[in-house]
């Protein structure tokens, strides 16, 4: 997976910290949105087309900047049962912080952004938020039926007319079990 360091994401979601960093406490409110590339998992994506939102708050704490964020982005995907089309959309929220310290675990279980000059960078912050959220397993509806396994008809137009598949024999002790409960 390629990441989009510069160019115009970059830009769409840098935001100037050169006060803000002079005031230990001071806070600063910012929106931004912008197109990040390669927002995917196997069953679910990020059209090319669409923008990510960050809505942040950003505090100075010490040299540290720690923000505080919703990011949302449209998703398109297929669903794991009938391989129909899938939309929705991605919310997070998070609470990360940027340090001149650099990259990487800034202590036992949190990341740390880096913090370069007078400049955020919530690009980073965003790409990582939405690849968390997309749905791993999209479905179309929660009570989507499915393909039937043996001609593959869409099971959510109604039953296909094969017969009812025999039981593994395999499984008969926890039909039993199913039944007696």
């Amino acid at each position: 997976m390629t990441r989009d360091h510069g160019g115009a994401a970059a830009r769409a979601f840098s935001v100037d910290v050169g006060r803000l960093r002079h005031q230990s406490g001071a806070i600063m409110e910012v929106a931004r949105k912008g197109h990040l590339s390669e927002l995917q998992m196997p069953y679910a994506w990020v059209p090319r087309e669409a923008e990510v939102s960050v809505d942040a708050t950003l505090e100075a704490a010490g040299d540290e900047i720690v923000v505080k964020a919703a990011v949302t982005a449209p998703y398109e995907g297929e669903c794991r049962r009938c391989l129909g089309p899938v939309a929705g959309e991605v919310r997070a929220r998070l609470r990360e912080i940027f340090s001149p310290k650099g990259d990487g675990a800034g202590g036992r279980f949190e990341l740390v952004y880096p913090l370069r000059g007078e400049n955020v960078d919530l690009a980073p912050l965003a790409r990582d938020a939405v690849l968390l959220e997309l749905p791993q397993a999209p479905l179309c509806r929660p009570d989507c039926a499915g393909l039937c396994p043996s001609c593959g008809a869409e099971l959510n137009e109604g039953p296909c007319g094969c017969p009812t598949a025999a039981t593994d024999s395999r499984w008969a002790a926890l039909e039993q079990l199913r039944h007696n409960a």
